[in-house]
């Protein structure tokens, strides 16, 4: 006896209202949305009291279509044959989730601004000394050629070492030291190295915690 699979009762109206936005497949749609498809799947099935109401505002978005109307397409035959006064609570219910949402979508917008203030604000003041003294050492250097370099760089070099300091950021070995060759870390920019040969650093590299920012660019000993 041949093996047939029932269809999903809500499939088609789905794949239509994707059609309409340009959406060719459920994983581009669960993509799109951000959603799992697991949750588009109970959409097909009309089991929305198993779906949170953020996936319906997401799929509601990425549909381009009111929440209140996605709601109405994709319920069970027994809720939409219910009277029209619950009918008409749930849709007020679904009103004040999506005032709450867009409410807490903007604490968080605000929230995130604010972050952004605060590290742009502690940035400056590691960076106060550079951004005071750089641009009248920079000219003095222009009027005075013979002005020794050696004079401007503790403008640079301390605010950036304690800027770096703050984000937890650290050099992988100074410019000039000799180390043994390791490809994880460094980046050879000429001749040939085994791992554990001796290397010399020509551009430092960065590391953050564990994370590698920047590998140190050596050249072989």
């Amino acid at each position: 006896m041949p093996n047939t699979q029932c269809p999903i009762p809500n499939t088609q109206k789905l794949q239509d209202l994707m059609q309409q936005v340009g959406i060719s497949s459920f994983k581009a749609l669960s993509r799109a949305a951000d959603v799992s498809e697991r949750q588009l799947l109970r959409l097909r099935q009309g089991k929305l009291e198993q779906m949170r109401v953020e996936v319906l505002l997401k799929l509601s978005s990425v549909l381009q279509m009111p929440l209140s109307e996605l709601v109405t397409t994709f319920s069970t035959i027994e809720l939409l044959q219910e009277k029209t006064a619950p009918t008409q609570e749930l849709l007020q219910e679904i009103a004040d989730l999506r005032t709450e949402y867009d409410r807490s979508q903007q604490q968080i917008e605000q929230q995130q601004e604010i972050l952004l203030q605060e590290l742009q604000q502690s940035s400056l003041q590691l960076l106060e000394s550079l951004l005071l003294q750089w641009p009248t050492a920079a000219q003095k250097a222009q009027e005075n050629p013979q002005l020794a370099a050696v004079k401007i760089v503790p403008l640079v070099q301390k605010p950036l070492e304690k800027l770096l300091q703050a984000w937890g950021v650290e050099a992988i070995a100074p410019v000039g030291a000799e180390l043994p060759y390791d490809p994880q870390l460094h980046q050879l920019m000429e001749g040939t190295a085994q791992p554990g040969e001796k290397v010399k650093v020509r551009y430092t590299g960065y590391l953050q915690g564990e994370k590698l920012l920047y590998r140190a660019k050596v050249s072989a000993v």
